[in-house]
């Protein structure tokens, strides 16, 4: 276990490096996002923000789409918590060229899950290269369930980690990534919920609980984590549901929603302290971020930090979720915060910051020169 800094410690950046231009986007996890609340459906933003940037810098919840991920070459692929602590100066990526995965597995009633999840370790191995070293099976004493906050957010409990630390702490040095496959706990209606909804009235119930995993494994061995969810049974696995919302299409035609983790994690960038001079070695800490984009309304320690280090942030108001927070009473928005209508809007914004072209001076109407005089002495 590598030691993690205080949660809430932020470390000033005490400079900014711009020979390159990167940028942070986040799409907070069960908050019933329109883009990007469901299963990976966000992943095209990400793309068009990579456009845009040299790196973009983002998290599981925009890359995961159960088989698929199709995060371009320029994106960095890091758990919701490092982000954080990247914003706060607490550490440093280091862009890898291969991981060394473990993937830690819950003993499931039905064997045919665990089948299809070696299996599906087994086709990254042989079809995609990914060096996954072992599939470890936990103790049945291992358990997530989902519930919701009284906010409408989607969150849980998770039970029994003691046989995750004790599976990863006897393989201390031997992995750089941890994949996790397990059950998610929800009522059995739930499925059926889900997949009907197209009102966007039921948000997605199994992200914030995988979101609490994961910070916590992340934080506790300062290593990429990210979690794939087992279905809990055969009836729910066969349920059909007829053609579903696009966005959250990827997830029915799955088995075991785990192939966009361990791509995710094969390249997922090392977690570093903050030490040496900012982009040494190809690291990129806050010194090296130009800018945060989220959707408007969501506050958390990324927002808080991104404020505190004087780094613009671009908030996107058609990305509705049920977070109801007012940026622009935040100290430090009036210079911090940028609202925009949309995602294209967005990148006409990055690309000004980029270019160093002034905001104001390609909106109009634009405000008459401010003059001033010093009084005489």
């Amino acid at each position: 276990m590598v030691s993690s800094p205080n949660l809430f410690h932020l470390r000033p950046r005490s400079t900014r490096d711009d020979r390159s231009f990167n940028v942070v986007f986040l799409v907070p996890t069960g908050v019933g996002a329109e883009i990007g609340g469901h299963s990976g459906d966000s992943g095209p933003v990400g793309k068009l923000l990579a456009a845009a940037c040299d790196t973009l810098i983002t998290h599981p919840n925009v890359g995961n789409a159960a088989d698929i991920n199709e995060l371009p070459a320029n994106a960095l692929y890091v758990e919701g918590s490092v982000v954080a602590d990247l914003l706060m100066g607490n550490v440093t990526l280091r862009p890898v060229r291969a991981n060394r995965l473990v993937l830690l597995m819950e003993r499931h009633a039905d064997p045919w899950f665990m089948d299809a999840t070696v299996n599906m370790a087994s086709a990254a191995r042989a079809a995609a290269g990914f060096d996954v070293r072992e599939v470890v099976v936990l103790e049945r004493n291992f358990a997530m369930r989902s519930e919701y906050a009284a906010s409408g957010r989607a969150a849980g409990v998770v039970e029994g980690l003691e046989s995750v630390f004790s599976a990863l702490d006897r393989r201390h040095g031997e992995f750089d990534a941890v994949a996790v496959a397990s059950l998610i706990k929800v009522p059995p209606h739930y499925h059926k919920d889900y997949f009907a909804d197209t009102a966007d009235s039921m948000v997605n119930p199994w992200g914030g609980v995988e979101a609490m995993l994961t910070h916590t494994l992340s934080r506790r061995y300062r290593v990429p984590t990210a979690h794939a969810p087992m279905m809990t049974s055969r009836e729910v696995q066969t349920l059909d549901f007829g053609p579903v919302d696009p966005r959250k299409a990827a997830e029915p035609v799955s088995c075991t929603y785990l192939f966009s983790v361990l791509k995710g994690l094969h390249r997922s960038p090392a977690i570093c302290p903050p030490n040496g001079e900012p982009g040494a070695g190809g690291r990129i800490g806050v010194e090296n971020i130009h800018c945060l984009v989220i959707p408007d309304g969501c506050v958390g320690l990324p927002t808080l930090a991104a404020l505190a280090q004087g780094i613009p942030i671009i908030a996107v108001r058609c990305n509705r979720n049920c977070m109801k927070n007012d940026l622009r009473l935040l100290p430090g928005a009036d210079a911090g915060v940028v609202l925009v209508d949309n995602y294209l809007e967005a990148v006409g914004v990055l690309t000004a910051l980029r270019s160093g072209v002034s905001l104001e001076s390609v909106r109009r109407p634009l405000d008459a020169t401010r003059l001033t005089f010093e009084a005489r002495d």
